[in-house]
């Protein structure tokens, strides 16, 4: 898997988002941001970014944070295989610098990856293979 961000990456339709809201498979809360997560039986993880104008009142800092926030998944995708992931803002993000925006969700995106992961359709085919 490569580690760009194409739009195959992306939660992308209402549907995509939701199926993760209405029945994620585990919370993972922040200190100023919750983690929706839900398995999502492709060989690659996807995102999508719900930062409110009340959570973060100005626009620039709104995309300065979704810009971080895609890198930082970008840079951990590997670890976060099967899984399609709601990024929800709540007060005082706006306050993180780059830096703090990095480290916490470098924190998060290991805590997902030890997560028990979900039964990937090719590990699942391997697996009735050898039986």
């Amino acid at each position: 898997m490569s580690r760009d961000f194409g739009r195959e990456k992306r939660l992308l339709t209402p549907s995509q988002f939701k199926a993760v809201f209405d029945s994620p498979s585990g919370k993972l809360p922040g200190r100023n941001v919750l983690l929706l997560v839900r398995e999502n039986q492709l060989p690659h993880p996807r995102i999508g970014l719900v930062i409110g104008k009340k959570s973060v009142k100005l626009s620039v800092e709104r995309n300065r944070i979704k810009r971080q926030l895609r890198e930082t998944f970008r840079l951990h995708q590997m670890e976060l295989t099967g899984w399609d992931i709601v990024v929800i803002s709540r007060k005082g993000l706006a306050e993180l610098d780059n830096a703090e925006l990095a480290k916490q969700f470098a924190k998060l995106w290991r805590r997902l990856s030890r997560t028990p992961a979900p039964v990937q359709p090719q590990q699942a085919q391997s697996s009735a293979a050898d039986a």
